[in-house]
């Protein structure tokens, strides 16, 4: 199980992934699910819906000393993902110290009731859990009675599209601290299935999806879901303290705070809950004014990206292939030769770049990129290497061929570039963020000598080279401004890739007169 770093703090699994070596020889009904690679590692098959399973089951009994029944026709939620919610219900409550015991609203529980039993068995709470679905509903009250906490978790049928408002006519006195839930995300079955929903460029879900129709569909999918709790909300008020969701798609989040915001909400926050792969946005917003309201950690963590400069190391060896430049120092320092590797290619690249002073020595560069040249020199090596491919076999032995004009090489074709494949941090190859009318308007302007002066531009950096020790040197790029930082990404890449390409590449051997 690869778990994130950027999960919530207090999550167990944060710093101690699950051993599945040792659970395995716990539980013989978990054992019979794992694997073992050739290097002896211990792993599980995620698309199996019954190693899922058996990996929640076991998890809730290991550490939390819950024993759960789940139907495989139905959700089977991962634990460290669930945990994450509950801690921040917790930060929205006043966290689960001294006085944490609180009342809440699981809205949709599902056959495992998951959410309120980790409530519960952790923290104290008592929890009124709703559910529409027969089979779920049956399964919950048994995982509730079989561990001993229907005195706190209380689980109700209630009718379809039934959310807070029908939920609560029964105690209309009764006031709550929260409500969670964890909607249906997809519209329909085509969504369900990822057509039309999904990029191209992700990457496939790393899980099996399982789940009934109401467990994983909605009309009009989580947004007109949680717009609905919204409705509820506005009409409840005061009856809870905090209203939250936990949502599949980060492009519900944005109409869901206007929304809240349409009406006047006047408590508002959001999150993340990060596992491996698997990304969550959480929304909760109040009516109360004394309220503490969390910061999104989110933003932290992107500055901190948005600060971090880009950096790789260039290897002794691969420094002393480098020739010192004509005219130059005869004896030039390793920062030296790579930097004046650094200015050869940034020109051939057509990025504009001026030495300014550094520190001690380090050398440094300011770079203007007002093109993206980079990108196309991999789809120009495969067309040199297709149009070598179609040149013509020598012919046997006594025998002729004959050139044709689209065989024949072109003398003013360009020669094969040094670049490779550039992979930026959203995973887009070769994709440039660049609007057509600004790229034309670049391209048809010749680019002032100076760096600084540009106009028109699709970023600016600073490139610094310095000594790491051994004769090792490191190269960093510092971000200064532009249009997407991700375009630095991938020119950092390409510097990097060419530098080792330059390694690895054997001399070539001398000519010699035939």
């Amino acid at each position: 199980m690869a778990l994130n770093k950027s999960m919530h703090p207090r999550n167990r699994y944060k710093d101690k992934p699950p051993d599945f070596a040792y659970l395995a020889s716990k539980y013989p009904e978990f054992q019979q699910h794992v694997h073992t690679n050739l290097t002896g590692r211990v792993g599980l098959n995620f698309k199996d819906p019954g190693a899922v399973r058996a990996l929640t089951c076991t998890l809730l009994k290991e550490d939390f000393g819950l024993s759960i029944q789940i139907p495989l026709e139905r959700l089977i939620p991962t634990v460290p993902l669930r945990l994450n919610y509950i801690h921040w219900v917790e930060d929205l409550t006043g966290g689960p110290g001294p006085g944490g015991a609180r009342r809440g609203i699981d809205i949709g529980t599902g056959a495992s009731c998951i959410y309120p039993l980790l409530g519960a068995s952790m923290n104290g709470w008592s929890f009124l859990a709703t559910e529409v679905d027969d089979i779920c509903f049956n399964f919950a009250k048994k995982n509730v009675e079989n561990n001993g906490l229907s005195d706190l978790i209380k689980v109700v049928k209630v009718p379809q599209k039934t959310l807070l408002m029908d939920a609560l006519k029964e105690e209309p006195a009764l006031l709550y601290d929260f409500c969670m839930c964890n909607p249906p995300f997809f519209s329909n079955q085509l969504e369900a299935k990822g057509v039309n929903s999904r990029s191209s460029r992700r990457a496939p879900p790393s899980s099996v999806n399982t789940g009934g129709v109401t467990e994983i569909m909605a009309e009009g999918g989580e947004l007109e879901f949680v717009k609905r709790i919204i409705h509820d909300s506005l009409q409840l008020r005061g009856r809870l303290r905090w209203y939250s969701c936990m949502l599949g798609k980060k492009c519900s989040l944005a109409p869901l705070k206007e929304e809240l915001r349409k009406h006047g909400v006047p408590k508002v926050t959001h999150s993340e809950f990060c596992q491996g792969r698997t990304m969550r946005w959480a929304l909760a917003w109040s009516f109360y004014d004394d309220v503490t309201v969390p910061s999104p950690p989110c933003k932290k963590r992107k500055l901190e990206k948005a600060r971090k400069p880009l950096s790789f190391s260039v290897l002794k060896p691969t420094v002393t292939l480098l020739r010192a430049p004509e005219g130059g120092d005869p004896d030039p320092s390793p920062t030296e030769l790579i930097a004046g590797w650094l200015e050869k290619t940034l020109t051939e690249l057509k990025v504009q770049h001026k030495r300014v002073p550094g520190e001690g020595a380090e050398q440094s560069l300011f770079l203007t990129a007002v093109e993206n040249s980079w990108v196309h020199i991999r789809q120009r090596r495969r067309d040199q290497g297709r149009q070598l491919r179609e040149l013509p076999r020598a012919p046997p032995a006594g025998g002729s061929a004959t050139l044709h004009p689209a065989q024949t090489a072109q003398p003013n074709q360009d020669p094969p570039a040094l670049g490779s494949e550039v992979t930026g941090e959203g995973g887009a190859e070769g994709k440039e963020d660049v609007p057509a009318a600004a790229q034309q308007e670049v391209e048809s302007r010749t680019p002032p000598s100076s760096p600084g002066g540009v106009q028109h531009f699709l970023f600016k950096c600073l490139l610094s080279v310095r000594e790491e020790g051994a004769g090792d040197v490191g190269v960093q790029m510092h971000w200064v401004e532009g249009q997407n930082r991700d375009l630095m990404n991938q020119l950092c890449t390409y510097l990097k890739n060419t530098l080792h390409r330059l390694a690895s590449t054997p001399p070539a051997p001398p000519l010699t007169s035939p």
